[in-house]
């Protein structure tokens, strides 16, 4: 189903730079979204710090495609990013920080005390898989509720889960109340609802529509990475580190010496060193080295549209 789009205040699409969330914002356009009422928000995994799990052109790349539909654009991310919470060691977790049109906003970091000391483990749970929780869900939930603009007024959240992706998106729904509608309160009302226009996709209508806009797709896609997730997210395959291993060494022996600093792998019956040696880097990659170190630049992308 498609909602009234025109009943919304407020339309925010969660932009990862990726494929799917891109094909949200090109679905919503063709279904009349009334544009002065779209929003862009990205949440920075590494917390604006230096890159440690995601890829520094994703930021760059999320600016130009704002700037190309000439849409306002809110960061979001959480102090200190993915590896602060990873190092926390009898310690909060710490603040969330979100851009608003009045400017930034400091929330949280009052918690309990608590330890990881690990990486996150590949599971459902987002208990298991807090990265996440931590760095993407809880972030996201943080700026709605921190924003007075959105009481007594109805938002559209939108994100690109699709269920082609795994069993468990296949069970979310297309469209439900968001995590942080209070319609139904008794105070600080917030009618969120939260739809998944791509969920229904295939891989190929995505990249059709992608085509259909001439809108280049993020740099890791053309050097061989199938998903604009973390450059080494904890999904990564064999293929996928050894290419990181090749590409960015350096990046590559802090995972592996955090590993042995933890006494924990990030995969489960495997080292990362053990895994990039079961595969090779993407032909891609390698056929590319200009490209793909691109992928590791956080220079400004002059637009994502394809040349005429």
């Amino acid at each position: 189903m498609t909602p009234d789009l025109t009943s919304y205040d407020s339309i925010i699409v969660a932009v990862s730079g990726g494929k799917d969330a891109t094909a949200c914002l090109l679905a919503l356009l063709e279904a009349g979204a009334p544009k002065d009422r779209l929003e862009l928000w990205h949440h920075e995994v590494d917390g604006q710090g230096p890159s440690f799990m995601d890829w520094p052109s994703t930021s760059p790349y999320v600016s130009a495609l704002a700037q190309d539909f000439g849409l306002p654009l809110y960061r979001s991310w959480r102090e200190g990013g993915f590896e602060r919470e990873m190092l926390r060691n009898a310690a909060p977790t710490a603040p969330v920080l979100f851009e608003s049109p009045e400017g930034l906003i400091r929330v949280g970091g009052e918690g309990p005390n608590g330890t990881r000391l690990r990486f996150p483990q590949v599971s459902a749970s987002l208990t298991t898989r807090w990265c996440s929780s931590v760095t993407k869900i809880d972030v996201a939930d943080r700026s709605p509720r921190g924003q007075d603009r959105f009481l007594n007024r109805r938002t559209l959240f939108v994100t690109g889960e699709r269920a082609e992706e795994s069993p468990n998106r296949a069970r979310y729904a297309a469209f439900e109340p968001h995590r942080t509608d209070t319609r139904h309160g008794t105070r600080r009302r917030r009618h969120v609802d939260h739809w998944r226009p791509v969920h229904q996709w295939s891989e190929a209508q995505v990249w059709d529509s992608l085509k259909r806009w001439k809108v280049m797709p993020a740099l890791p896609y053309r050097i061989g990475f199938s998903r604009l997730s973390c450059a080494t997210c904890i999904f990564g395959d064999a293929r996928q580190f050894a290419t990181i291993r090749w590409l960015d060494p350096a990046r590559f022996e802090r995972l592996v010496q955090y590993e042995q600093q933890f006494g924990c792998t990030i995969k489960r019956t495997v080292s990362l060193e053990q895994l990039a040696e079961q595969g090779g880097p993407y032909d891609a990659a390698l056929a590319a080295p200009d490209l793909a170190r691109a992928c590791l630049s956080s220079r400004p992308i002059p637009t994502v549209f394809t040349p005429a």
